[in-house]
């Protein structure tokens, strides 16, 4: 653990958690070893990061817009919101919020954000990433920051997939894997 890693927490909230309006199958398991690594970081003055959904009430990705997802991740709801259990700090974390334009998706963390941006003025040069879903959010977010040049972990305890199609998850974990991602227990 040094000053050069940080954590990436990507979409740990409400929606996407068992009882939310997207949820992933035991998607809340995720949250005791992602704040155990919370607590690493900060004790190793590691940076966090966090990203989410924002989307605005009429966002394409509903159904009813003609997307493919119930409305879910709402900004400023509580289905928006990091799962109660999750130990993000807005005043020590960053969080970095995506597909909040009505008319255009973002499943990376990296579209639009600035976030390569920001973990370069952090002299960030690896990311430790965990969070939902393996096959959808996790996986844009990892072949981006590949893209961007970061070497990449991935937490395969610290991740949960929708599976849609049984066996997407594993298939995703592959394909970041053959990008160049390292899979890793924590």
């Amino acid at each position: 653990m040094n000053p050069k890693t940080a954590l990436l927490i990507v979409d740990v909230q409400n929606d996407f958690c068992p009882g939310g309006a997207l949820a992933v199958a035991e998607g809340d398991k995720i949250i005791a070893p992602l704040n155990l690594l919370i607590e690493k970081c900060r004790d190793s003055k590691m940076p966090v990061f966090a990203t989410r959904d924002w989307h605005p009430p009429d966002h394409c990705s509903f159904l009813e817009r003609g997307g493919q997802w119930p409305v879910h991740c709402v900004r400023e709801t509580s289905g928006a919101g990091f799962h109660p259990g999750l130990k993000i700090d807005p005043s020590l974390d960053s969080i970095i919020s995506k597909a909040g334009d009505r008319e255009k998706d973002a499943y990376s963390g990296f579209e639009g954000t600035g976030l390569a941006r920001l973990l370069r003025e952090k002299s960030v040069q690896t990311l430790w990433v965990g969070g939902l879903a393996t096959d959808y959010c996790v996986k844009a977010t990892v072949l981006d920051a590949l893209k961007e040049g970061f070497e990449v972990f991935v937490l395969t305890d610290c991740v949960k997939g929708v599976d849609a199609t049984p066996g997407d998850s594993q298939r995703a974990l592959e394909e970041m894997k053959r990008a160049g991602a390292k899979l890793k227990t924590f």
